[in-house]
């Protein structure tokens, strides 16, 4: 099994390396350069280990994914990760490692506006008069935000997991694992109306039969409270352990076969001259469960593990970027940062807060999860920005007559992703989670997946350097 480490113990290993133990140095072949592959890679290089990562894409990052093409010079937009929570400090401190300057990144602006039941306002006045929204709720929800009463849910679970710690998290995940979000809210007693309103301004509509623990390990760890982004595009970060595996990095080599003896692991990868093998002593597995389902294990994973690669859940994502020749949001509307809501195709607007220097700039027209980014994902590239532009131009008229372009990602249709992030059905973190960190034989296993922090940057960091530490030390 994978050893457990404090976040301090990680951190420490982040400053200072892995430290010098009398084991003997190991070959270890490291499957993907996301995240989790480029800080275990970092970790055992820094220790003297030999290292080989075989990334089937000819870029690093995973879903890390920085979009310059085909927008103007200046402009650009964040396909994958694009955010980071102050309350996520493994991240931050490989920010700090290769000093990367960050700026804020503005989660809610309350110059926004909401867009439902074929009503406009800004969210301020939603905020303020929650009643002319339109939702059908009871008598006693009138003239409160499902957000405002969510808050407080959260605010009660936060007391107990400051005054109980772990053993208050092991507490809640007994008595909740087997809630999706729909059935924990139906237990507080919200009317369909007030769920309705939760689902929209909370992005959660689409994601209501996931597990209720995903969204409260989330808002309880302040991830969407602190936020920063790096200057220039998250993709710096990828970017910056290049100098260091260059010598060790094997591009465009897609992972086809996994097999084992008793002394060695042998990955069979293909590239365009053909089909190879590599051999070492062991080796870290960071490739998304979807993509794993499609690499033959030629000893066969046991009976846990390929149940978990099996029904793993992950959830669609998608974006769609349109390029303008004018910030009208910043210049008419005064919207400086953040998003607007809607119950439309688009869902979730954001603002860019980059390229301002240029005049123009690349917004986050639409970015959807769930069902909702599969049925993007059913239109052609081409349709995504026509249906985007036509939703955009019902919040801000000038639209139409500034749009000059735009691009789109769907992480579901993403042949290295097979989908955005893992992302628990009630019940699969009792069920699954052991099983997903186990180690196979001399194959471990790290990525999102393999932590708590589904969908973030530091639960790739924190299972890379986990499994790193684990093999150093074996």
């Amino acid at each position: 099994m994978t050893q457990v480490l404090s976040e301090t113990d990680l951190l420490g290993l982040i400053q200072h390396g892995l430290k010098d133990n009398a084991s003997a140095r190991k070959k270890v072949l490291i499957l993907g350069a996301g995240m989790a592959g480029l800080s275990a890679a970092d970790m055992l290089l820094r220790a003297g280990h030999q290292v080989e990562i075989l990334e089937a894409q000819n870029r690093l990052g995973g879903r890390i994914l920085t979009l310059r093409e085909p927008f103007a010079p200046g402009l650009y937009g964040e396909a994958g990760a694009m955010r980071i929570p102050k309350a996520h400090p493994l991240t931050l401190a490989y920010v700090e490692h290769f000093s990367l300057p960050t700026f804020p990144f503005t989660i809610s602006n309350p110059r926004g506006y909401s867009h439902m039941n074929d009503q406009k306002m800004r969210l301020d006045e939603a905020h303020a008069a929650p009643d002319r929204l339109g939702f059908d709720v009871a008598p006693a929800e009138r003239g409160k935000l499902a957000s405002d009463l969510w808050d407080e849910v959260i605010a009660s679970f936060a007391r107990r997991v400051e005054q109980g710690g772990q053993a208050a998290w092991d507490e809640i995940v007994h008595t909740h694992d087997q809630y999706s979000v729909r059935e924990f809210l139906e237990t507080l007693g919200w009317s369909e109306g007030l769920i309705e309103m939760f689902g929209l301004f909370n992005n959660q509509e689409s994601m209501m039969n996931s597990s209720f623990l995903e969204l409260l390990r989330e808002d309880v760890g302040g991830y969407y409270t602190d936020l920063v982004q790096i200057e220039g595009g998250m993709d710096r970060l990828p970017r910056s352990f290049l100098p260091q595996v260059k010598d060790c990095l094997r591009l465009g080599a897609r992972v086809v076969a996994l097999d084992q003896s008793p002394d060695e692991v042998i990955v069979h990868y293909q590239t365009y001259a053909g089909r190879f093998e590599s051999r070492a002593d062991y080796a870290i597995v960071t490739l998304p469960f979807p993509v794993m389902r499609h690499i033959e294990v030629l000893k066969p994973f046991s009976r846990p593990k390929q149940r978990a690669i099996r029904q793993l859940k992950y959830d669609a994502s998608a974006k769609v970027f349109l390029q303008f020749r004018r910030r009208f949001w910043e210049m008419d509307d005064g919207i400086y940062g953040g998003g607007s809501v809607t119950d439309m195709a688009v869902r979730n607007v954001f603002y860019p807060e980059h390229g301002r220097e240029t005049g123009r700039g690349v917004m986050l027209a639409s970015y959807t999860w769930g069902e909702d980014a599969q049925r993007w994902g059913s239109l052609s590239p081409e349709d995504r920005l026509h249906q985007a532009i036509e939703n955009i131009a019902e919040i801000h008229p000038q639209a139409f007559g500034e749009v000059e372009g735009g691009a789109s990602q769907m992480w579901h249709d993403d042949p290295y992703a097979g989908g955005a992030f893992a992302l628990f059905d009630p019940g699969q973190q009792t069920l699954l989670h052991e099983h997903i960190l186990t180690p196979e034989g001399r194959y471990y296993f790290a990525g999102e997946h393999a932590s708590l922090a589904h969908a973030w940057i530091q639960g790739a960091i924190e299972s890379g350097l986990l499994a790193a530490h684990t093999i150093h030390n074996l």
